[in-house]
């Protein structure tokens, strides 16, 4: 078999946060990466990255950018409430994309910039870390392979530090859209459908608390969801992003259950088995609190830093999409399709949540905008 004609790429980052930052750094050192322009709307912050990963270009109009004739392959890492006018764009130049999740926060946006992409014909992923850790690829492996006869039923249980909530709903101008299943729990969710692929979901029941978050940031603490199949399986999920700040997970804490007619599957991915008590103040996970001397190391689904660079699930799935882009090379990425149907997902546990009624899935824009002019009432 011929080897293939390696592409080059010349790589527009849009939007240079956390995220935005650790893929410029990564695509620096890739071999086939020639180009990096960067737009981000703190200068300040654009300069900072520039300065880290050698960017050839930087500007705070990501139409700047992507118009530029070096472009030809995008990530787009802004806040998650700002996806959608960029991958639009990038979907009009025909641009393939690594887009962080979710597609947008909106269902009606979200369906949108789906449309965008795949008129467009464009190659555009969604960044589902989880899915480049080893764990989960063996479990998919072992699931597809029939190891657990026909999956009849999968539970799922994440903790989340209350730190990752806060930093959201500060960050957001619309927290009626910032809940712990939109922005966090979409990642246990996509694990579990990605197990489960090939399996529709027909109906969804959900509950929701909101005491420790609701008072001071109007937000939500935890969702409790059932989702049924047309084949009569079950995924019953739960999720609370309100845990103390002094919790010891750093960001992520979940335990996943799969049975099926010939066996069982079951994950500790607690991060219980790495802990770090000291003394002094620690700077690990998401956004550490100076009451917190306990860790639950590698809890934070990105990665961690080691001997000066991150390892881990990003550095993995930055290197093999930029790989996917170059040598054309299949990936376990999520497709846009797939991330569309996860807000989906998420907006109807949240919807049900709130309206505390079953509701029938697939939820199209249209259903929600009219359970929601119901509800009003």
């Amino acid at each position: 078999m011929p080897r293939k004609q390696a592409k080059r790429i010349g790589l527009a980052i849009v939007g240079a946060g956390r995220v935005g930052l650790i893929r410029a750094e990564l695509a620096a050192r890739h071999p086939q990466v020639d180009w990096i322009g960067l737009a981000e709307t703190n200068p300040e912050r654009g300069e900072i990255v520039r300065e880290k990963c050698g960017a050839d270009f930087v500007t705070t109009d990501f139409r700047e950018l992507l118009a530029r004739p070096e472009v030809n392959a995008v990530v787009v890492a802004t806040d998650e409430h700002l996806h959608v006018d960029p991958v639009v764009f990038a979907a009009g130049r025909a641009l393939p994309m690594l887009i962080e999740k979710p597609l947008a926060t909106d269902l009606t946006e979200s369906a949108q910039t789906l449309d965008a992409v795949e008129n467009s014909g464009v190659d555009a992923v969604i960044g589902y870390t989880q899915r480049f850790r080893r764990r989960w690829l063996v479990a998919k492996e072992k699931v597809r392979a029939g190891a657990l006869g026909e999956v009849t039923m999968v539970t799922t249980r994440a903790f989340m530090n209350r730190l990752v909530a806060i930093d959201n709903y500060r960050r957001s101008d619309n927290r009626a859209e910032v809940t712990p299943m939109v922005i966090s729990g979409t990642h246990a969710l996509d694990i579990v459908m990605w197990l489960m692929e090939g399996k529709q979901p027909v109906e969804v029941y959900a509950r929701s608390v909101n005491k420790a978050l609701g008072p001071t940031w109007q937000g939500v603490d935890g969702t409790a969801y059932t989702i049924a199949f047309d084949d009569g399986a079950l995924y019953h999920g739960v999720i609370s992003w309100a845990l103390p700040e002094i919790w010891p997970g750093a960001v992520y804490s979940l335990e996943v259950g799969a049975v099926g007619t010939e066996g069982v599957l079951t994950i500790d991915d607690t991060h219980r088995d790495v802990v770090l008590a000291t003394n002094l103040i620690q700077a690990e996970g998401y956004a550490p609190d100076r009451r917190r001397h306990v860790d639950f190391l590698t809890s934070y689904p990105v990665g961690d830093m080691a001997l000066g660079e991150l390892r881990g699930p990003m550095r993995e799935e930055t290197n093999s999409w930029l790989n996917r882009v170059s040598l054309g090379v299949p990936t376990q990425h999520a497709t846009a399709r797939e991330g569309h149907n996860r807000l989906m997902l998420t907006k109807a546990i949240d919807l049900s949540a709130r309206l505390g009624r079953a509701l029938p899935l697939p939820l199209t824009p249209a259903d929600e905008a009219r359970a929601l002019s119901q509800a009003k009432r």
